[in-house]
């Protein structure tokens, strides 16, 4: 058997350190059983997905010497390798699933799925489809796909009985057909969802492994079954432990930075990073903290991960970068790697517009533009005093800006401009006391060089991560009042 692993992150956003993580597990089985390792690309969600997100993951992958042997920019003889590219080849097989009988029409509105939601959570029942599509006979459904209905497709599940599949870290796994929904794999929009797409490209690209997290678990007897029903062998599983906040809870931004450009921005060096990661749920054999890439895919045995939940803890992290800078740098070295982080052309083209009119000499420059080249602002809850909001509304300020900033995934200074402006309305606030508790939270003074050409510069992992710094300093709402303000946010949407 050849080994062809492959990782498909969706280009919805900022590279999330996971994606990384289970890139490196599947890179290096590739590579120690000289197989192959694919990058796909998951660009189904055709409102979210965007090529500035793609060129991202390609360039923070990269970043951290992860390099793939086939892809969207690099070929191969499995493609194209974007999904939105391989439509007509969803739809071929969804239509051969539907003719066989496993899989049928749903014509159920959105309205009509919430109410039968709504309905079995009265009665104590776990929401799931009810099967309606199942008793619409063929002239039914010819009529209403007549009449352009809007319909989706899911697949048949069995009433009764337990699927039985492997793991290889985990041995057999069994988990009742009760608790498997049936499943959209064709959307209203003709775009197929990722468990249809997930099993059709696995297959095409002869891919042998599926090593992915564990939450993926219970979408196993969906593939198991989509892979019988097309008469197809299944690739076999591997899932790979969840990154955990120390706290054992699943790793999130809430608690953690999760962006794999916030530690760039930070100024860890990639060797570093990509060493912690390894570290996740598998160590050398002679237990040595700091490895290199090569020296972990020589080493690597994939029985040797062990299941429980690795804690990403950024001061291991901040130790293990420490002895990087200073077992494996010159002082040659260690200025490039420098210049290439903070002081690089691409870097300084940037600021120069903001600066060049505002210093008299060049001495003036540092105390203007420290908090651009700076990590996380040295603040607290006083540093906010000197805004003309209150701490409660401050609070509210910087907590619905992370919400909308969350959901900008064009980065770039009208795009913000509008997302801030229109939060500010919408909460009848002026922009200019607005941004007060902004510009603390970015800069950690009240006044700077102008924001939205500051948030350009520093990025959105590091934008948000400082915000939430300055929601940390005011005290973290808690999960009641983080409630009421989701609830609030949410009015404040829709109106």
């Amino acid at each position: 058997m050849i080994v062809r692993t492959r990782v498909a992150p969706s280009p919805t956003g900022d590279p999330h350190v996971g994606t990384a993580y289970i890139a490196l597990f599947n890179l290096c089985f590739a590579r120690q059983h000289d197989g192959c390792f694919v990058l796909r690309i998951e660009d189904t969600d055709q409102q979210r997905s965007n090529k500035q997100s793609e060129q991202t993951i390609f360039d923070s992958l990269r970043w951290l010497g992860l390099e793939w042997d086939e892809g969207p920019d690099v070929g191969g003889e499995f493609g194209p390798y974007r999904q939105s590219e391989r439509t007509s080849i969803y739809k071929k097989y969804a239509d051969q699933l539907v003719e066989a009988g496993h899989a049928f029409y749903c014509f159920a509105t959105t309205e009509e799925l919430d109410d039968m939601r709504r309905e079995q959570m009265t009665h104590g029942e776990t929401p799931k489809y009810d099967g309606r599509g199942l008793s619409l006979s063929s002239t039914e459904i010819a009529d209403r796909r007549a009449a352009g209905t809007p319909y989706v497709i899911r697949m048949k599940i069995p009433e009764q009985g337990v699927c039985r599949f492997d793991d290889m870290l985990r041995g057999p796994i069994e988990i009742p057909w009760s608790q498997v929904d049936m499943q959209v794999l064709m959307k209203a929009d003709g775009m197929p969802t990722y468990h249809l797409a997930n099993v059709v490209d696995d297959h095409l690209m002869e891919i042998s492994h599926v090593i992915r997290g564990e939450e993926w678990i219970n979408s196993a007897p969906k593939h198991q079954l989509l892979y019988e029903y097309f008469g197809w062998d299944m690739p076999v599983l591997c899932h790979m432990p969840l990154l955990r906040n120390p706290d054992k809870s699943k790793l999130s931004k809430r608690k953690n930075p999760t962006g794999i450009n916030f530690y760039r921005a930070m100024g860890y060096l990639p060797e570093a990073l990509i060493n912690y990661l390894g570290r996740m749920g598998w160590s050398m054999p002679d237990e040595e903290e700091k490895f290199s890439l090569p020296e972990m895919v020589a080493n690597f045995n994939i029985e040797d991960v062990h299941l429980g939940g690795p804690v990403f803890d950024t001061e291991k992290l901040d130790w293990l970068n420490g002895r990087w800078i200073r077992e494996d740098l010159d002082e040659g070295a260690f200025r490039e790697r420098l210049i290439e982080w903070a002081l690089n052309g691409d870097k300084l083209g940037e600021i120069i517009p903001l600066v060049q009119g505002r210093v008299e000499k060049f001495s003036d420059l540092a105390p203007m533009v420290t908090y651009l080249l700076a990590g996380i602002p040295d603040i607290d809850a006083a540093s906010f005093d000197q805004t003309k909001v209150d701490t409660q509304l401050t609070q509210k300020i910087l907590q619905y800006a992370v919400w909308s900033l969350d959901g900008v995934s064009e980065w770039h200074r009208d795009k913000l401009y509008q997302c801030l402006n229109e939060l500010a309305r919408a909460m009848d606030i002026k922009l200019k006391d607005f941004m007060e508790p902004l510009f603390i939270a970015l800069a950690g003074k009240s006044a700077a060089l102008p924001l939205f050409d500051s948030m350009i510069i520093l990025g959105p992992d590091l934008v948000r991560a400082r915000i939430r710094h300055g929601l940390e300093t005011l005290g973290l709402p808690s999960k009641k009042q983080l409630k009421k303000l989701d609830k609030e946010y949410q009015q404040l949407a829709v109106s």
